[in-house]
């Protein structure tokens, strides 16, 4: 088990290591993108990655206060549902109602690589070989369809 701060530091270094890694990929539209904190440009859609003594994972995750407004991100989601899946190329976790730790109620697509630990240094190369691919899909995604979403911009 580690203390609070070295993990916070082994956190830290990971996705350093991971953003380094990235840099050079340039996004579907040609341009630098910022892979770590992905802005969708869409408030309420984010796309996370994250990983920990358990598990990696990579999600899009919808969270709005107004319930109706998610739903209808959401339900646009399902739309585009057969773009998402050939995008990426396979199956994601489609959970229209997820309570976050905090208590936090969204929706969230998502992978998950199991039994993987960011900590360790042999399973960082894993870690990585899992993320980049999809959140390079997500881009490629989200290039073909943010039009779709333009309307939950400003609401």
């Amino acid at each position: 088990m580690y203390k609070k701060e070295e993990a916070k530091q082994l956190r830290k270094e990971f996705w350093t290591k991971f953003g380094q890694y990235m840099k050079p990929v340039l996004g579907a539209d040609g341009g630098r993108t910022n892979w770590i904190n992905y802005k969708t440009g869409v408030k309420g859609i984010q796309f996370r990655m994250d990983a920990d003594q358990k598990n990696a994972w990579i999600a899009v995750e919808i969270s709005r206060k107004d319930a109706e407004i998610s739903g209808m991100i959401y339900e646009q989601f399902v739309q585009l549902r057969r773009v998402f899946e050939s995008v990426a190329g396979e199956d994601w976790v489609w959970q229209e109602e997820y309570i976050m730790p905090n208590g936090q109620p969204i929706s969230r697509i998502y992978q998950s690589l199991e039994e993987v630990n960011m900590f360790r240094p042999e399973d960082q190369a894993s870690i990585i070989g899992f993320l980049k691919p999809r959140i390079i899909q997500l881009d490629e995604f989200w290039s073909l369809v943010s039009h779709e979403f333009r309307i939950f911009k400003n609401t």
